[in-house]
């Protein structure tokens, strides 16, 4: 199952639009490029087990 999340880039600050695949976990971490940038950002998942919302942090690729 897949639903859409949004995440602000750490490095240039614009909102993003994300897939995430519910199946794989209630926490999640993995890369994506920023759509506005193109700049790498880590992207840190948790998804309510409940509801299924979707909270994700970003930070910097190094």
């Amino acid at each position: 199952m897949e639903t859409t999340a949004e995440y602000m880039c750490a490095f240039c600050g614009e909102t993003n639009v994300t897939f995430v695949d519910l199946s794989a976990g209630m926490e999640q971490s993995y890369i994506e490029d920023c759509q506005v940038c193109c700049r790498p950002n880590k992207l840190y998942l948790r998804v309510d087990e409940a509801t299924l919302d979707v909270e994700i942090e970003s930070d910097y690729e190094s």
